[in-house]
């Protein structure tokens, strides 16, 4: 799905969301009134320090005068791993994009992740992954890493890590896989009006604690990380 296809799909009420270069931004009217501040990335656009400055900057100066939610729509590429990126310290900027979406959802401002076509690695953790549910589109791909780069990394073979992808959704790609860890919070049907279900979507929204551990160990995709979060938190807590 392009992003005209999902804009148009999503905002039949009207929007003013603007591609640039792969950055996208501006606004959208909701069914119930209210406008919706939209941010994205577009085209498999891997994410760099000035696509991560700009999204933290509409996020941040839409803060104290509107009062809606914010979308941000995923197609991106991994993060763009160039020396430059990397020397002037693109972590950094993935972590200020990250924390901004988080501050935001904090502050009165729910934020949910649209993911409608592809993404990866550093980028998918500062967009879609920073807000507080993702929602899976019908035909997205997305990935926490791609096989091969995780076959570099972990220097098992590609034959082993296609093996345990078919039982392990830790090591598998794709919308299925994600929600059984918890990381998707849902997928829309493509059968159905996708404002209808944005709309009950928003209207049923989960509080802002995170919960996505408890999904992927109720759903079998993640077993161990819910207790282990729980495990460190009391640890901290008798450390004070």
């Amino acid at each position: 799905m392009t992003l005209d296809e999902i804009l148009a799909s999503l905002f039949p009420d009207g929007h003013d969301v603007k591609n640039d270069n792969g950055v996208v931004f501006g606004t959208a009217n909701l069914r119930s009134g209210h406008k919706a501040l939209v941010i994205g990335v577009a085209d498999r656009t891997p994410v760099g320090v000035d696509a991560a400055i700009r999204l933290s900057a509409h996020v941040l100066d839409s803060l104290g005068h509107e009062s809606g939610p914010i979308f941000v729509l995923v197609d991106s590429d991994s993060q763009r791993m160039s020396k430059r990126d990397e020397l002037l310290g693109l972590n950094e900027f993935l972590a200020h994009l990250a924390k901004s979406l988080i501050y935001a959802d904090m502050n009165g401002r729910p934020t949910v992740g649209i993911m409608y076509g592809h993404s990866a690695a550093g980028a998918l953790l500062a967009t879609g992954l920073a807000t507080r549910v993702l929602v899976g589109v019908p035909g997205a791909t997305p990935a926490v890493m791609d096989l091969p780069s995780m076959a570099k990394v972990t220097k098992l073979s590609m034959e082993t890590l296609q093996q345990k992808a078919k039982s392990t959704p830790v090591f598998a790609p794709g919308l299925a896989n994600l929600s059984r860890m918890g990381a998707v919070h849902l997928t829309w049907d493509d059968k159905v009006s996708l404002p209808d279900q944005l709309a009950t979507l928003l209207a049923e929204m989960p509080d802002a604690h995170d919960r996505r551990d408890i999904l992927g160990k109720e759903r079998g995709g993640r077993l161990k990380a819910a207790e282990i979060a729980e495990r460190v938190r009391d640890l901290a807590l008798h450390a004070r």
